[in-house]
């Protein structure tokens, strides 16, 4: 169970890195390229999914979040110390 003060330090790096991904220059070269992709085939299904996600801050933050909780229990070994519904609730 994380306490109080890694649970803001993962909300803190929650919210800069989805700032990161959705809105900061240094990612235009990578999101223009997917935009391109999607040009190309625009009926496709995937594509169209892929630009909503890289485009909605909210969409973005949710996965940011699940990879970043999933990582720091990985990595400080908290993972195993507590049922997966637990772990969905942080």
């Amino acid at each position: 169970m994380l306490n109080l003060s890694e649970l803001v330090l993962l909300a803190l790096a929650r919210y800069r890195a989805t700032q990161l991904a959705v809105h900061d220059t240094i990612l235009d070269p990578a999101r223009s390229s997917v935009f391109s992709w999607h040009s190309r085939k625009i009926d496709s299904p995937v594509r169209s999914a892929t630009v909503q996600l890289i485009s909605c801050p909210y969409c973005m933050g949710w996965w940011i979040a699940v990879i970043l909780l999933a990582v720091w229990l990985l990595v400080t070994g908290q993972f195993d110390q507590a049922p997966l519904l637990v772990h969905g609730v942080q």
